[in-house]
């Protein structure tokens, strides 16, 4: 690799990127220090959104609707959704691992703009915060969507400090995006040509424009339901010259995206580690980059197959299955490429290859159970019952989760310097694998035999299931807290790591683990194709790699 111009680092932002106090991780504007920033903070409201889906488990348990009443348990199902969904799911991945290797796999000293870097994750904190206090005020029963008339009129609950909340929240996430596209456009190192960017790169890029794109339309809609409570506007309310369908249009053109926002840098990860444990360049580049950005547009054309059953036009309902099946398609060629990057391939099963296998099963699952809700006569029988669940549970959880899982292990050495125990990896993500199929798979049964979801009792016949569901929960949650144990003990106790444990491909591995300041002491030059696995042999045995850089 050629080199250019040494990079410069003023000692002002050396202290403010790399020293060791409070004050200097507060005002810090190295893009690895916020990530970590965002690590500890969506953690932390995981956790929550994990705990109320416990208590939601232990509630269902049980026919009779004897833990929790009516109301309370609509207050559980709200704040677990918007919690998880808006502070967990799509803040995650791009938050966390694309904050940290964005700049580094493209050969750039930070994003385009650091202190806007620093603000979004202030501004996460600012509306994860207010969304504390909701849940400690006594939270919202509207569900996770918002829904009017709940929203707007009917319902009591402190609907409009969530709205705040997930606003505040949304900004961060728009400030998120539009550093990584300029960064991506402008800051790539002499040589990284579009055709040379990883694809972890390129799905971001795809859920950038998403996140600019989209997040203002359902930002502006919960701005829209505050306003109709608090002023009595008709802007929802047909009594006052509203329209009852609008909301839901609205809502949903923002949250059927927000699903990609929360699959595709999964996606990105899958394709990394796909790559480098199967120790092969990737089956099809051109397609996969060009089927994430395919993902990207047909998203936003299918939000009203969420409304088959809320009083659009059967013509409108037919264009949009339609739609909805094209969007499968270019999800379908990536799982292709997937696999025929790992057919013939010397493929090694650490930790991160075990959850990017589990990651392709279960998306493709989810993927197969959402074409069955695009279809008109399938989806009015399964419609608000527990096989929507279980679809979005197999994507969201299922999917994003286990790629996020995925990534950390993968690049864990990378960001702390240390390895965990493989041991216990393994372990994890078996475990993980298996709790989770016991936990979802069972809703799918549910839910076609007709139980509906958002029901707090149900009749008797649907027991069997139901602690087969929170049986699978029990063993989710030990697998989830697993890896929260030994990546914390390995912080002290795991072996210093090398810069490139896996021999993998790309810039990150090529600097040292964890990466300094300014990510490389000069300016890389890239002179090599993506995933050029067959210059780079074999994984070595870690036992024998020597500590350094």
């Amino acid at each position: 690799m050629a080199t250019a111009v040494p990079v410069d680092v003023t000692e002002r932002e050396t202290y403010l990127n790399s020293g060791y106090g409070i004050k200097s991780w507060l005002l810090t504007r190295d893009h690895k220090r916020i990530a970590i920033l965002y690590l500890l903070s969506v953690t932390l409201f995981f956790f929550i959104g994990g705990f109320f889906a416990l208590l939601i488990r232990l509630e269902l348990l049980t026919p009779a609707g004897d833990l929790v009443q009516s109301d309370t348990y609509n207050k559980l199902f709200t704040m677990h959704g918007q919690v998880m969904v808006f502070f967990f799911l799509i803040p995650a991945v791009p938050a966390v691992l694309g904050n940290f290797l964005i700049p580094i796999m493209i050969g750039a000293r930070d994003l385009a703009f650091p202190r806007i870097n620093l603000l979004s994750w202030y501004l996460y904190i600012a509306g994860g915060l207010l969304m504390v206090y909701t849940i400690l005020a006594g939270g919202v029963d509207t569900g996770w969507t918002f829904y009017t008339p709940l929203s707007t009129e009917f319902l009591k609950t402190d609907v409009i400090t969530a709205a705040i909340a997930i606003f505040i929240a949304g900004f961060s996430s728009i400030l998120t995006g539009l550093n990584f596209i300029v960064t991506i456009h402008r800051m790539r190192a002499p040589g990284m040509t579009w055709d040379r960017l990883p694809l972890f790169v390129w799905s971001h890029y795809a859920t950038s424009i998403i996140q600019v794109l989209g997040t203002p339309v359902v930002a502006i809609t919960l701005v829209l339901v505050a306003l109709e409570r608090l002023l009595h506007l008709g802007i929802f309310n047909p009594a006052l010259g509203g329209d009852p369908l609008l909301f839901q249009h609205l809502f949903w053109f923002y949250s059927h995206p927000a699903v990609y926002i929360m699959i595709l840098p999964g996606m990105g990860i899958v394709s990394e580690i796909v790559c480098c444990f199967s120790r092969k360049r990737i089956f099809g580049y051109k397609a996969m980059a060009l089927a994430v950005l395919a993902i990207a547009v047909l998203g936003f054309l299918v939000w009203a197959h969420h409304m088959f059953v809320a009083g659009i036009s059967v013509y409108s309902a037919l264009v949009f299955s339609l739609l909805s099946y094209f969007v499968a398609v270019p999800s379908a060629v990536k799982v292709f490429n997937w696999t025929s990057t790992m057919y013939k391939g010397s493929i090694t099963y650490q930790t991160p290859m075990l959850y990017a296998f589990g990651f392709i099963g279960l998306f493709t699952i989810g993927g197969l159970t959402g074409l069955f809700l695009a279809c008109l006569g399938i989806d009015v029988h399964v419609t608000d019952t527990y096989f929507v669940v279980a679809h979005f549970h197999y994507v969201m959880v299922g999917g994003m989760v286990l790629a996020y899982l995925a990534g950390l292990h993968f690049w864990w050495p990378k960001i702390t310097g240390r390895m965990y125990p493989e041991g216990w990896g393994k372990l994890a993500a078996l475990i993980v694998f298996i709790g989770f199929n016991l936990t979802f798979f069972p809703q799918f049964i549910l839910g076609y035999m007709g139980m509906p979801r958002r029901y707090h009792a149900y009749p008797a016949e649907f027991q069997v299931l139901n602690v087969l569901s929170t049986a699978g929960a029990t063993i989710l949650a030990v697998g989830y807290l697993l890896p929260m144990v030994y990546f914390v003990w390995s912080i002290r106790y795991g072996k210093p790591a090398p810069a490139n444990p896996w021999n993998a491909a790309g810039l990150e591995w090529q600097v040292p683990s964890p990466p300094p300041t300014s990510n490389f002491e000069e300016q890389p030059i890239v002179t090599w194709e993506a995933y050029n696995y067959e210059e780079l042999g074999e994984i070595p045995d870690q036992q024998e790699v020597p500590v350094g850089h």
